[in-house]
């Protein structure tokens, strides 16, 4: 299984993420389109960002009753997206539609994940807020094999948990994991980080890196630092 790490393109217009990416002369950094870009700039940046070479990880969070994911997830099926997710807290039912509205016709479909809990949440967060009493991994796990026993090809969840996603789900079953900073750089709103290289040994199969390349000095420089803790 191919790993790599997944620039998170958090930018509120074409022209801002254009004038980054453009900055790589040498790679094509697999991306991540989130819901601020995306909102700003519609489908149109999807395509564009394909035309020019990059993997894309659509990354919009779809979270509704089943009827209106799966016809969502048919309109998705379009933009010829190489990854796209959901909330896994939307039940089997909902991550089941999903699939069969992200099927195009010819069979196939882009590579579809769950979100099981937010980086941004804590253990606090979840008995306090959340109401959920359950210690935060059991729950990513419970989540996860929802996600698989529905059909799913992987899951959005901490490094921190990635091992026992795979000891629950199979080897096979993909680890995108946001809450990767470098060991010198700030948390920020994150709660369950690591840095790149200990995202490898707990066994990570993507990791989603925003701020710590984007807002870098030399965001190349930086991208490629963090391509050689994870990979090599």
């Amino acid at each position: 299984m191919a790993k790599d790490v997944i620039v998170a393109c958090d930018f509120s217009s074409a022209e801002d993420c254009f004038r980054f990416l453009d900055r790589f002369s040498e790679e094509k950094p697999f991306v991540k389109i989130g819901m601020e870009l995306y909102y700003a700039e519609g489908p149109a940046i999807v395509r564009e960002i394909k035309r020019r070479g990059h993997k894309i990880f659509l990354d919009l969070k779809l979270h509704d009753i089943p009827n209106t994911v799966g016809k969502a997830m048919a309109v998705l099926s379009h933009l010829d997206a190489d990854i796209v997710n959901l909330h896994a807290a939307g039940g089997s039912n909902m991550m089941k539609a999903a699939i069969e509205g992200l099927t195009r016709p010819d069979g196939s479909r882009p590579l579809l994940i769950a979100v099981t809990q937010l980086t941004s949440t804590d253990q606090n967060i979840m008995e306090s807020e959340l109401l959920i009493e359950k210690p935060l991994e059991d729950v990513v796990i419970a989540y996860a094999q929802n996600a698989a026993s529905s059909g799913l090809d992987g899951v959005v969840c901490s490094p921190l948990e990635a091992g026992r996603v795979h000891d629950a789900c199979g080897a096979g079953f993909l680890t995108v994991t946001p809450g990767v900073r470098f060991a010198d750089g700030s948390a920020g709103d994150q709660k369950r980080v690591t840095t790149p290289r200990k995202a490898r040994e707990l066994g990570a199969d993507y990791i989603v890196v925003g701020r710590p390349i984007t807002q870098a000095d030399d965001p190349t420089a930086a991208y490629r630092k963090c391509v050689k803790e994870f990979l090599e």
